[in-house]
């Protein structure tokens, strides 16, 4: 017989229900599609990796050393972040938005320049930029989350949020890039719709993205360049910069069932920087279109999971939180795969999980991490007595209002 409490259960039974209690509510589903996109992640930087390593005198395995290196710290991430409760948040954006911010900040004094960039920082191991995605994300739930009463009045709702989001856009444009300044935008505007701003204020965050993207590009002489790339594309693509040629190029040789892991030739002979923005050329050539299809059907799960998490979440601040986070990861595949076909002019965002940047994939992870925990928060709060939540319904899916209700003032005394 085994060695018994005072109350005369085994030792092991404590430990056995904080196991449960961990597992409770779990979405094995979007686990299982996290852990075999980073597997394959892994995989692709392995094969893509070895000829850019050579450009640095590094070993052919140097890129796949520090993948890893960061994947365990994303697991480490992912680990912590389910286990904590999401409302914690509620109490550290504010401190994780000023470190967001000096970060970026310390960006433009004495970052170092990547392909004509300057992003990073600690010798191009961290891009703030990438933080910045995340920080937005959790700041701008909360944000709205605490002023829902007053959403629709334009001086408490919009105008802060423009404000709040103007100084991370700002930053970020300086480096420059300006597809994670747009990022950033269309997850502020996409969480005020879910939060059910109205649709006039929604419009003029619709204008104000337009204006600001349209004068980046127009400043900046990389931004003209990449979009009449991109429209000359669009008539001949033979006449597309030479990275989407390049890129093409890999999606027909790959054919059907593509030319095998490592057997890439591409990736050899001048794919830029195949090991990051480029490596879903590499994953359709040597994979093929049923292989692409497969992992475009892993970020569709993801969609899917993270969406029913949303729906599933006890209060406003979750819902937010976990379709924030889905939808970003999904823009982000969606911009990458995007731009290596030509639908989309040329832009530096990572393919989730599987493109080479350890800022990406542990910022990618911790946000998976997130959504868990809001997964176990609602299935905690069924148990103990269900879902609380009643404002703005289903993040307007059902709710065909559509908004929140403006806050009544009471009338005054009739002259």
């Amino acid at each position: 017989m085994g060695e018994s409490t005072f109350v005369g259960q085994p030792v092991w039974s404590g430990a056995s229900r904080r196991l449960r209690a961990v597992r409770q509510g779990l979405d094995f589903v979007l686990v299982g599609v996290v852990v075999a996109l980073t597997l394959f992640g892994l995989l692709m930087v392995y094969s893509a990796g070895p000829k850019f390593a050579s450009y640095m005198d590094m070993p052919p395995d140097y890129f796949l050393i520090r993948q890893l290196m960061w994947a365990g710290v994303g697991v480490v991430a992912i680990i912590l972040t389910t286990l904590i409760d999401y409302h914690i948040y509620q109490k550290l954006t504010v401190v994780m938005m000023v470190i967001t911010l000096l970060l970026l900040g310390i960006v433009m004094v004495t970052g170092q320049s990547t392909l004509g960039s300057v992003r990073s920082i600690l010798g191009g191991s961290v891009r703030p930029s990438e933080l910045a995605k995340l920080v937005t994300v959790l700041y701008v739930s909360v944000w709205l989350n605490s002023k829902k009463d007053v959403l629709n009045d334009i001086t408490l709702g919009l105008f802060p949020l423009g404000i709040i989001l103007g100084f991370i856009v700002m930053l970020i444009i300086f480096q420059p890039d300006i597809s994670a300044a747009m990022t950033v935008l269309i997850l502020g505007g996409l969480l005020f719709f879910l939060a059910g701003g109205e649709w006039r204020q929604i419009g003029i965050v619709i204008a104000i993205a337009v204006l600001i993207g349209w004068a980046a590009i127009n400043i900046y002489s990389t931004g003209r360049t990449r979009v009449e790339d991109y429209l000359a594309g669009l008539q001949n693509p033979l006449q597309a910069s030479y990275h989407v040629r390049r890129s093409l190029e890999a999606l027909i040789n790959g054919g059907l069932f593509g030319v095998g892991i490592g057997h890439s030739s591409t990736k050899f002979t001048g794919l830029p920087v195949a090991h990051t923005d480029s490596i879903f050329a590499i994953v359709a050539e040597e994979v093929g279109l049923l292989g692409t299809g497969a992992l475009i059907l892993a970020y569709l799960t993801i969609l899917w999971r993270g969406l029913n998490i949303a729906k599933n979440a006890p209060d406003l601040l979750g819902r937010l939180l976990a379709a924030g986070l889905t939808m970003w990861i999904l823009i982000e595949a969606l911009i990458n795969m995007g731009v290596m076909v030509n639908l989309l002019p040329h832009a530096g965002n990572a393919l989730p999980f599987i493109s080479y940047g350890g800022s990406n994939l542990v910022i990618t992870l911790t946000s998976i991490g997130i959504l868990l925990n809001i997964g176990r928060m609602s299935e905690q709060s069924k148990m103990q007595g269900g879902n609380t939540f009643a404002a703005v319904v289903d993040l307007r899916w059902r709710d065909r209002r559509g908004r929140v209700s403006r806050t009544v003032r009471p009338a005054g005394p009739r002259e």
